[in-house]
């Protein structure tokens, strides 16, 4: 596997020669694992590690892929803004089409019979990583990130913190 300066593996190993499952006709399936060290994902994404199942199913489609995940990346709590360690789960269910005329596809096979999951992957993880914070602290106080106890601490509005942007939708709510 190839790594840069910076001790992480490229994007190159997100990849896939499906070639083999292309030849072979539709209906197969292939299981397989990723185990991968820390992963430049993109330019403005780092995994700590990318690790799980992955499934590829032969459609008459194209490529499907299905996939279990788990990764983590540097971040910081959206209490404190004390960095963390994000774990984050990623499922992936994505139809890699062998048509380029296929306009409902997103993603393609490519002319070298390969996928590439960085775009699916780094879509997901961003997508995760917004929405796998907690907004609400466990029954003692703590915070399921940073695992800091609130319990004591007097937020200026409320425990429910309304972002100032959203104000006045929850106004609508309240109605």
């Amino acid at each position: 596997m190839t790594t840069s300066d910076n001790g992480y593996l490229k994007k190159r190993v997100l990849k896939l020669n499906v070639g083999f499952l292309l030849n072979d006709g539709t209906y197969l399936t292939h299981d397989s694992t990723m185990d991968f060290p820390k992963v430049r994902v993109d330019e403005d994404l780092v995994l700590k590690y990318l690790r799980g199942t992955i499934r590829l199913n032969r459609t008459e489609e194209g490529i499907l892929v299905q996939a279990n995940l788990e990764t983590a990346l540097d971040d910081e709590c959206f209490r404190c803004l004390e960095p963390i360690n994000h774990v984050i789960n990623v499922e992936i269910e994505e139809l890699f089409a062998v048509d380029s005329r296929n306009d409902d596809a997103e993603f393609y096979v490519d002319d070298d019979a390969a996928i590439d999951l960085a775009p699916v992957i780094r879509a997901e993880t961003l997508i995760e990583q917004g929405y796998n914070k907690p907004c609400r602290l466990t029954a003692d106080g703590t915070c399921q990130l940073c695992h800091k106890n609130f319990k004591d601490h007097k937020f200026d509005d409320g425990d429910d913190y309304i972002d100032p942007r959203l104000a006045v939708l929850k106004q609508l709510l309240d109605k």
